[in-house]
């Protein structure tokens, strides 16, 4: 806010016909002080938010289990709400009123948001963290080298495992034994070489491990291939949200015959449109049906819901690959054209409403894949690691970012070359998007197959 408030702070104006002068470093090196800022605050509450959200539910009883999955979908529910509102009202604010105003209303509302927390702050349920999660898991990867010769009885293995009474002071909850990934059961063998103090723990913890501890490290390690979905599943999120844009730009955007046309930005706006639309609907009426129907929490398993969000993730860009060729048909072979783009590009006469069914299913999908990986990451991993578990989410989203900027740059390469036509032209009627959503849908198709094998795979916590 003090970058667009403070002139100091930042390049005098730039009028047309003169040459503009750029920042100084002083005033570069401040904007670049607030992002780090920004990457902090975001960087502590968006991992911790979720999971001290949902602390404050009892999971031992019926009512906070309830409450624990109302509140994922409540919170994305107001996630939503909130970026609706930045990515219209704000935005707008900031280019048509002040970019002083326009930053300072974010800032005020997160001096009240701190104002807010911390008047809470007696009130709260606050679990207290045991130890170090990150050491636990280097302990057992330890351990476990260390006595890889070591041969595991085939029958009931457990029972010659280090398995000393559960005194967790929190909601840490006891594990049960798994026969999955038992080369990690090394790490709790008890050896004569050890020595075992007399509350039952080892004197050494990087020589030998209780069963807790590999149990801990067995959820870690049964989760990261389902992880690994959401990544691919990213891919599809961010390039329908950024092409949607250019594709806007280049259609009809007037409302029937009005001089109105809807802004080509704004309809990012309507995955986050759908998503809260679908949310309330399926937490009150859908879920309680299908819990009735299914005998199951929440009417689905979360493994389920994700799938279902990859699959409609399939379903959107197959759609929104049709209505590109439909879109680009129009501009081509009806030679009728409704204006021209600031590149030279032809606007199509397609209207451009017909853009955001995918959008809306988008949002659905995001509803259903999204929040269940939330859920579930929050729901199986150790209780001691759910601020990690926070973290695992935003983490595919930016490894998704990334991945979703190579295949720009590798579509780029591979099909601009030459006499060759570049998919991803700045002309969208000179590009082939339909073709790049159709091979999105394709790689959704390979991650559902994939998604499939590991949900099959997988072993919920007991």
């Amino acid at each position: 806010m003090l970058t667009a408030a403070v002139s100091r702070l930042h390049p005098p104006r730039c009028d047309p016909g003169r040459l503009c002068s750029g920042p100084t470093p002083g005033q570069q090196a401040f904007l670049l002080f607030g992002f780090a800022f920004l990457v902090i605050g975001a960087g502590g509450i968006r991992p911790c938010n979720l999971a001290f959200g949902a602390d404050q539910f009892d999971p031992r009883t019926e009512d906070g289990r309830k409450g624990i999955n109302s509140f994922f979908n409540l919170y994305y529910f107001t996630f939503n709400l909130a970026m609706m509102i930045s990515a219209t009202l704000i935005i707008y604010v900031q280019s048509n009123v002040s970019w002083s105003v326009g930053l300072a209303i974010p800032a005020v509302l997160m001096f009240f948001s701190c104002a807010f927390f911390f008047l809470g702050s007696r009130t709260y349920v606050k679990v207290r963290p045991e130890g170090s999660p990150f050491s636990s898991i280097a302990q057992v990867l330890v351990a476990a080298f260390r006595k890889r010769r070591l041969k595991l009885p085939d029958d009931h293995p457990e029972e010659s495992l280090l398995d000393p009474p559960h005194l967790s002071s929190s909601l840490i909850s006891r594990l049960s034994y798994t026969n999955q990934f038992r080369i990690l059961d090394k790490a709790a063998i008890v050896t004569p070489e050890d020595e075992i103090k007399p509350d039952g723990y080892a004197a050494d913890p990087w020589q030998l491990c209780t069963l807790q501890q590999v149990e801990q490290v067995k959820c870690i390690v049964r989760i990261i291939p389902v992880w690994s979905t959401g990544i691919l599943y990213q891919l599809a999120a961010t390039q329908q949200q950024t092409y949607v844009i250019f594709q806007a730009l280049q259609s009809n955007r007037h409302l029937g015959r009005s001089n109105f046309q809807i802004p080509a930005a704004s309809f990012v706006v309507f995955p986050m449109l759908g998503m809260s639309l679908w949310i309330p609907i399926y937490d009150r009426i859908v879920a309680p049906r299908l819990e009735r129907i299914t005998k199951k929490e929440g009417g689905l398993t979360l493994l389920q819901r994700m799938g279902i969000g990859l699959v409609l993730s399939v379903a959107v860009m197959t759609t929104a690959g049709v209505i590109e060729e439909r879109r680009r048909s129009h501009a081509l072979r009806h030679h009728r054209t409704v204006g021209v783009t600031t590149n030279g590009g032809a606007v199509s006469p397609f209207s451009s409403l017909w853009l955001i069914p995918p959008l809306i299913l988008l949002g659905v999908s995001e509803a259903f894949n999204v929040i269940s990986q939330v859920e579930f990451y929050y729901k199986q991993f150790p209780e001691n690691m759910r601020s990690i578990a926070g973290s695992l989410l935003f983490c595919g989203f930016a490894l998704g970012g990334y991945l979703s900027s190579l295949m720009v740059t590798v579509v780029h390469r591979s099909t601009g070359r030459g006499q060759s036509r570049n998919w991803l032209a700045e002309d969208l009627n000179k590009g082939r998007l339909d073709l790049f959503y159709y091979s999105i849908a394709v790689l959704g198709v390979l991650n559902l197959v994939y998604f499939a094998a590991c949900a099959k795979w997988y072993r919920y916590k007991a």
